[in-house]
């Protein structure tokens, strides 16, 4: 059928969340009581990046961009945009001067963004197959299996520069021929699914979106090192990357694209989901092997890698989802082409799941060797409240705050490495004047805690004693020797740590320390806490020069330790205060004072 107009509904977690399915239903419904579903189709996708506005629907040939959608918005776009061709101006997206705006391409949000891993993801429906194909999908495979040995294709990851996009940035062809060079009865290929990181969604919203990018690149990685069996690893508190998966891998069987002689060729390739119960520890790759054995995800000592020696004993190669998400383009469009995309060490783009005090929230796609200040200001439009920014932690528990002096550098696997961080799979959360750093790195060890699976002393330990002195300088019972001891313990996990937890968890108080050392000295010496974040070093005074004596914040306190009068004023009893903070937020005339 010729459809005139297509709606296109994001159909992301958030935005599920958002009753997205509401309004997709309340289209389709509005359609046919209008009379109109013969001209228009209604298309529910995945997530279009931009979260902070969502649910969010486009119109097409128009491009007409809706924002905060609700369902009950559907019959005023049925009636206005599709049947009478007016645009909903109250629903398009504005910027901060309040000008509409159409086209993407004229949102900020995307102005410097470049989508690699992300290209289908808001466009096609993940659910049909057929709009995969019409975007060139499964073309890679077709010309692997037809036109390529696999140590040509070898050779194009090599010359694209492909590097894994899960934290650690090994080179991608080399993990590749590990595994093609041994001799094995059987291989396996692999997808690290098990995203953890805190405030990271990049690998789930990729699978929501487009799940047949991954099953592309996985089977065309089988018929490189010669495997002919795979495992997608998803934490189940993912449904609907996991139902979207199972759609894509019935649709690649029925089509001949997984399975027995994939497009008559001589090569079988197939894949099974395996859940993860979501220990973030089996983000590592030994872990993740153990946990799809059937064992408890817990890391065992290399080498041997996976590479060589992994699923089974037998050779494994492991890959993220945004890895696996490049190779199909980087085989259509030529390593060169892909290439010519990023820095010299650094090839591609990366995905960045930007949120915390940020404007604009969102997935966001850039190609490597972006400014910090581009993703933070351009495209996610600057701190919120007009408030000062103060850092940025990239690489989630494993990686480091970087601060506003270094918002110029250039984002890639070395840069950041320079500055006490890393990439890590692409959490990127901003933080501003408000936020307190020691009580930051006192969250990240005390999930590092919660996380480590305890089989090596430097990692379950070294946790606990880093995360004990943390609480203690947050309480306002800190001494300087504390500092030492912080680095001391962080340098032992650092080197002697059995896997990247622990050999990383110090990295955001090692960097914060570092940075921010006049904070850390402000909790130990001065008993205070500037940011006004840890409890037990703020104190709330009342001002009697212009407290009225209306005596709301009395009347608020739970612990009763407001007392006074409209001639006497109200003081705060300082023993019972609870630190609530009830007082200073009720107060209406900004008498209660936050020190």
């Amino acid at each position: 059928m010729a459809y005139k107009q297509f709606i296109l509904v994001c159909g992301g977690t958030g935005c599920e969340s958002s009753k997205a399915d509401d309004i997709f239903n309340n289209l389709k419904k509005q359609a046919e009581e209008m009379g109109v579903q013969n001209d228009v189709q209604i298309v529910k996708t995945g997530c279009f990046g931009f979260c902070e506005k969502g649910p969010i629907v486009k119109v097409l040939p128009a491009e007409s961009f809706y924002i905060e959608v609700k369902p009950e918005d559907a019959k005023e776009i049925i009636a206005q945009q599709i049947v009478k061709g007016r645009e909903v101006k109250r629903l398009l997206y504005k910027d901060d001067k309040q000008k509409e705006r159409v086209r993407n391409e004229e949102i900020g949000f995307y102005q410097k963004q470049y989508r690699i891993v992300l290209r289908n993801c808001g466009i096609i429906n993940p659910e049909n197959i057929e709009e995969y194909i019409a975007r060139d999908g499964y073309l890679a495979l077709e010309k692997v299996l037809s036109s390529m040995k696999p140590e040509n294709v070898i050779e194009e990851l090599k010359i694209a520069g492909l590097r894994g996009r899960g934290g650690a940035g090994f080179p991608t062809w080399r993990k590749w021929d590990f595994s093609r060079t041994v001799e094995s009865d059987q291989k396996y290929v692999v997808c690290n699914a098990d995203e953890g990181d805190p405030g990271a969604y990049m690998d789930r919203s990729t699978i929501e979106g487009d799940p047949h990018s991954v099953i592309e690149a996985m089977t065309i990685c089988g018929y490189t090192i010669g495997a002919s069996k795979g495992f997608v690893y998803i934490r189940a508190e993912y449904p609907l990357a996991i139902e979207r998966l199972k759609i894509a891998l019935k649709q690649a069987k029925e089509y001949g694209l997984l399975g027995d002689n994939i497009l008559g060729s001589n090569f079988s390739f197939d894949l099974e989901i395996r859940l993860g119960a979501g220990a973030f520890v089996c983000g590592e790759e030994t872990a993740l092997l153990q946990s799809i054995e059937g064992n408890r995800g817990m890391p065992v000592p290399r080498p041997p890698f996976p590479a060589v020696k992994g699923l089974w004993g037998k050779p494994t190669v492991i890959n993220n989802v945004e890895t696996w998400a490049n190779i199909p383009v980087i085989i259509t469009k030529g390593a060169a082409w892909f290439a010519g995309i990023g820095t010299e060490t650094s090839k591609g783009t990366k995905v960045f799941a930007l949120t915390g005090k940020v404007k604009n929230s969102g997935l966001v796609e850039v190609p490597m060797g972006t400014t910090l200040r581009e993703i933070i200001y351009d495209i996610g439009g600057g701190i919120k409240s007009g408030k000062a920014f103060k850092g940025a932690q990239t690489g989630g528990p494993s990686g480091g705050i970087i601060t506003a002096a270094n918002l110029d550098t250039p984002i890639d696997y070395e840069s950041l490495t320079r500055l006490g961080s890393m990439m890590g799979s692409g959490g990127l959360i901003v933080m501003d004047e408000d936020d307190c750093v020691v009580d930051v790195s006192r969250f990240y060890m005390e999930f590092c805690v919660e996380e480590s699976c305890g089989k090596c002393t430097p990692c379950r330990v070294g946790t606990a004693q880093m995360h004990s002195l943390l609480d203690k300088i947050c309480e306002g019972k800190g001494e300087m020797e504390d500092l030492d001891k912080l680095a001391e313990i962080g340098k032992t996990m650092t080197t002697a740590s059995l896997c990247m937890l622990g050999g990383s968890a110090a990295n955001p108080t090692m960097s914060t320390i570092k940075n921010f050392r006049e904070e850390y000295e402000a909790h130990i010496k001065e008993h205070r806490c500037h940011a006004g974040k840890c409890k037990n070093l703020i104190v709330y005074e009342i001002n009697k020069d212009t407290c009225i004596g209306c005596g709301m914040c009395a009347r608020k306190c739970p612990a009763g330790c407001i007392s006074g009068n409209k001639t006497d004023k109200y003081v705060i009893d300082q023993a019972q205060c609870l630190k609530c903070g009830e007082c200073f937020n009720v107060c209406k005339f900004a008498s209660v004072l936050k020190k």
